[in-house]
């Protein structure tokens, strides 16, 4: 069941979305609150589970991951041990940014990141395609990223 949320914790949950490590005192002015009357209602939103959790957000290029390819997996057989292994399997893979069980035409979709082509072919051949009951495997690489964020439209 949804949380309900109103204006002002809106106003932080956008600012923390923007910048998540700024002070309580910052942040407090942006809502319009005081600071305790903030880090009360942040600490509430973190017990609700509405705040996930704080991370810093990497430049891949800058740690030498430049690669992405989007990558359409199909199983032999849709059974749930075949489904488990290879959710398990996505996991504990560190190139694999997302995975998403799908309905339609393949069974998942996955987001991954390599340093390069020769990278990811060996992500592919090495790991990938060694899963017991991996069918198919489709790859798309994108030319040029467009737009890419994790604010959600709050």
């Amino acid at each position: 069941m949804p949380i309900k949320l109103d204006a002002i914790d809106r106003r932080i949950l956008r600012a923390l979305q923007r910048n998540s490590n700024q002070t309580n005192a910052e942040l407090a002015q942006q809502a319009g609150l005081s600071a305790t009357p903030c880090l009360r209602r942040v600490h509430l939103l973190e017990e609700q589970g509405v705040i996930d959790a704080y991370v810093a957000l990497l430049n891949p290029a800058a740690v030498d991951l430049r690669f992405t390819a989007f990558v359409r997996v199909t199983l032999e057989r849709q059974d749930k041990t075949t489904v488990e292994r290879f959710a398990r399997e996505m996991e504990q893979a560190p190139e694999v940014l997302e995975c998403h069980l799908m309905a339609g035409s393949y069974d998942y979709l996955l987001r991954v990141i390599a340093r390069d082509l020769d990278d990811y072919q060996r992500f592919q051949m090495e790991t990938l395609t060694q899963i017991e009951g991996v069918r198919n495997v489709e790859t798309e690489i994108p030319l040029k990223r467009i737009k890419q964020t994790v604010r959600l439209p709050i």
